[in-house]
């Protein structure tokens, strides 16, 4: 039986019958006074120009064609976006920037309000645009623990799409992991909603200091898709949705100023998030007071009525989105022009919806100087250079800042061995092979994969190719480099085994760079539209390095790759590497971050954003569990991580002594902690001061263990220092049964840890924050077996009533190191 598709209501119970109109400027209400409906649909949907027949996204070639020779015509009532002007296709930078500046002027000539389009480009790695900069992908961000080095990078980012006439940023990620398979893990911060928040709000920061508008991915609940699929549903209740997800978009909105929000693909408990009133509107505007756009993701209003089905034709899709609260279509218009615009015109949808939007679009466009009298009044840069030595400095401090050393025998650096390698095998399919140092969303991956004829247009140095000058740099002499890849990412060929094995046998050590290729939709290991159902290493990779290993050459293992893997053989096998460095597609500079790091010229300072996976049957898995979702007696399978949520060794070694943690604070308070951090090593080195805690009890189950803040320290041989953090209660709150977010009264237990599995309940001999020694246990508990070091338990009294947290509260923790 055939049912006729249901219309749902065109407002929903906390969006009012007649929306309520945003606060503009008087030139913003006079220009839209003067606006035809179809100038107002014109200021809310983009144009994807130039795409000379590429397809960089699914449906694209369906969708979104469209080029240049059109322009009058499509521009003739003006037009709001231009998509991707620089970002299809490899086009020079220079030259592409002449022809934009004299488009726009075009517009500002001929058409009829002589409105400017705003441009909008990706930027999640730096600018998505050849001959650009590409920098380490978010996880490698979150493995810095660095904010402040983020914001650097987001202000150089934000400089080079300004200079191009670039005025908005599709960029940064706020998902929060919780299933490794997911493919677009690489493009997130990490697992825990703090660091996601804290890492992303740096790079809102930067950009928009720089004048570019940064627009948060994706609005909310994405990373969430059922079993690690893209634009899977999702099933997270309310309360997850509250603690988890929610956070760092809000810190993000209301202590960074982003400018502009990007609605997510998925449905949450059957609604889809591009027509969801309660999020759009109730909880992003209503709550939070955001007062800038809200934009689609490509092709989301479209996908109301193609995926969702909640949405008979376009119309309907473009009038439940433009309701609920998104105000820009993008890449196109295929729905918010003729089919919403036959809506308005029929009186089925209320025209003040469209000036909602239209309003918010124009002051946005006011705010970044496109309705000044002099907006691309002058002339076009004729020089430009997106990967100046500055660009490059920032690359690099931040690939070394992301390197995470999971294990060590003692075997690194190889610059405290008695005499230096003569001869080193560097293998593996990523070992020379510069792609493999890139995320899916770098131009190379994303774009350039299309032009193997093209050349990247910067400088990528191999991680083969680095090692040379690395040598140089730690003092040690150049060693003989031999390269044998021994197998691809996939596939099933072993026939490079052989010369793999011949060139470790003739070395001193064998350094095996294995992991991940960066793609989209099918065409890689890891990337949008790859996801996995395994967490086995790609392919033949696992078979290589036991090869290599077989020849008893040290082995020193690299993981290049844009997931964690269950890479428990390499860590906890009998035969395993000597050493294993996790590197999360570091950028232009990660091949020379790694080389030094495997020599001895950088001390690797990273810890894990994300746990380290046991296997793919434990997932989806977060650090942040209560005692229920840990490993038990009464289960065979054990979720317990390989390294958990902020491991990293170093070459060097640390201690935590004087941990003071106030007694008690209101519950509408702020409390102090600090902890005396000291290098006890023989080398400089940083460390990652992470303050954990737990409520002992709550009204609701709550972790076990939740960092509430962090800290990166520098400290020279036998340095302490004093780290101070002041933080809000509301670090603590979490949704009552009520849903209600509270601070509740009671006890906290407070620690200071080197990750979040060294607890005072570590056993004596598991205490010492070492730098590698063998971990054999194949399996462990939480608290077991990790090297590690932690302050004991300060206990909290959170006093007073429960408090319910209003939107005027702190939520970033400060802190001071003496």
């Amino acid at each position: 039986m055939t049912h006729a598709p249901a219309t749902p209501p065109a407002t929903s119970p906390v969006q009012p019958a007649i929306p309520a109109m945003p606060v503009v400027s008087e030139r913003v209400r006079a220009l839209h006074a003067r606006m035809t409906l179809d100038e107002k649909l014109a200021q809310l949907v983009g144009y994807w120009l130039d795409q000379g027949g590429e397809v960089v996204a699914p449906m694209q070639g369906e969708m979104a064609a469209g080029d240049e020779g059109r322009l009058e015509e499509v521009t003739r009532h003006g037009i709001g976006h231009y998509t991707r002007v620089y970002g299809t296709r490899p086009v020079d930078p220079a030259e592409r920037a002449a022809w934009l500046w004299t488009e726009q002027q075009r517009l500002r000539r001929e058409t009829r309000l002589g409105i400017p389009a705003l441009v909008h480009e990706e930027c999640l790695t730096g600018l998505s645009a050849w001959k650009a900069a590409t920098f380490p992908t978010p996880l490698a961000w979150g493995a810095s623990f660095d904010p402040d080095l983020v914001a650097e990078m987001g202000r150089v980012i934000g400089g080079s799409m300004r200079e191009l006439g670039i005025h908005q940023g599709l960029a940064p990620v706020l998902d929060v992991v919780r299933d490794p398979r997911w493919g677009r893990v690489d493009e997130c911060i990490g697992e825990d909603p703090y660091l996601v928040g804290t890492v992303g709000t740096a790079y809102v920061r930067g950009l928009q200091d720089a004048g570019v508008h940064a627009t948060l991915k994706h609005f909310v609940g994405y990373s969430a898709s059922r079993a690690g699929r893209n634009h899977a549903p999702v099933a997270a209740g309310p309360r997850e949705m509250a603690d988890v997800f929610l956070p760092p978009f809000e810190m993000a909105v209301r202590d960074g100023g982003v400018r502009s929000v990007m609605a997510s693909y998925v449905d949450v408990d059957g609604v889809p998030m591009h027509a969801s009133a309660e999020y759009l509107t109730g909880i992003l505007r209503d709550r939070w007071g955001f007062d800038g756009t809200v934009v689609a993701d490509y092709f989301g209003v479209a996908f109301l009525e193609v995926m969702h089905r909640v949405a008979a034709d376009r119309g309907q899709a473009a009038a439940q989105a433009l309701e609920a609260g998104l105000d820009v279509e993008l890449p196109s218009g295929n729905a918010f022009l003729e089919p919403l615009a036959e809506l308005v015109r029929a009186g089925t949808v209320d025209e003040r919806y469209v000036d909602r939007a239209v309003l918010r679009a124009l002051a946005q466009k006011e705010e970044l100087g496109l309705l000044d009298d002099g907006a691309f009044a002058g002339e076009p840069p004729a020089v430009v250079d997106l990967d100046s030595p500055a660009h490059r400095d920032v690359a690099r401090r931040l690939a070394e800042e992301s390197l995470v050393l999971l294990s060590n025998d003692d075997l690194l650096p190889l610059a405290r061995w008695t005499a230096a390698p003569a001869r080193v095998a560097v293998v593996g399919p990523n070992a020379h092979r510069s792609d493999a140092l890139m995320g899916c969303y770098s131009f190379a991956n994303h774009v350039l994969a299309h032009h193997p004829e093209v050349s990247k247009g910067f400088h990528i140095p191999t991680v083969f190719e680095s090692l040379g000058g690395a040598f140089r740099s730690a003092g040690l002499p150049q060693p003989e480099l031999v390269h044998a890849a021994g197998c691809d990412v996939e596939g099933e060929d072993t026939s490079g085994f052989a010369e793999a094995v011949a060139a470790a046998s003739s070395a001193d050590v064998a350094v095996v760079v294995v992991g991940d290729h960066a793609g989209l939709f099918g065409r890689g290991t890891v990337g949008e539209g790859n996801d996995a159902e395994s967490l086995e290493l790609p392919g033949v990779q696992r078979g290589l390095v036991e090869a290599v290993l077989a020849t008893g050459t040290p082995v020193v293992m690299v993981v290049l790759s844009g997931r964690p893997y269950a890479i428990d053989w390499a860590l906890d096998g009998d035969r395993r590497p000597g050493a294993v460095l996790q590197a999360f597609f570091p950028g232009e500079e990660g091949g020379t971050a790694l080389a030094e790091a495997i020599a001895g010229a950088v001390n690797p300072s990273g810890r894990l954003p994300v746990s380290l996976p046991r296997s793919a049957g434990a997932q989806p898995y977060s650090y942040l569990h209560p005692v229920l979702g840990g490993p038990s007696d009464v289960t065979s399978t054990d979720s317990t991580p390989l390294r958990p949520f902020g491991f990293g060794l170093s070459y060097t070694t640390f201690a935590y002594t004087d941990l003071a943690v106030d007694t008690e604070v209101a519950a509408d308070g702020t409390f102090a902690a600090s902890v005396r951090v000291t290098n006890t090593g023989a080398v400089a080195g940083a460390d990652v001061v992470q303050l954990y805690g737990r409520d002992v009890l709550g009204s609701v189950t709550r972790p076990v263990a939740q960092l509430l803040a962090y800290r990166r320290v520098a400290l020279e041989p036998g340095e302490s220092a004093v780290v101070t953090f002041s933080v809000p209660t509301t670090r603590l709150a979490f949704a009552d049964r009520r849903l209600v977010r509270v601070v509740e009264p009671g006890d906290v237990e407070v620690w200071v840890g080197s990750h979040v599995a060294a607890t005072p309940d570590t056993d004596a001999e598991d205490v010492q924050h070492t730098t590698g020694g063998a971990i054999t246990s194949a399996r462990r508990s939480e608290k077991r077996d990790l090297p590690g070091t932690a302050t004991p338990r300060a206990t909290l009294v959170v006093t007073g009533d429960t408090y319910e947290v209003t939107v005027a509260d702190p939520r970033v923790v400060t802190s001071t190191v003496v």
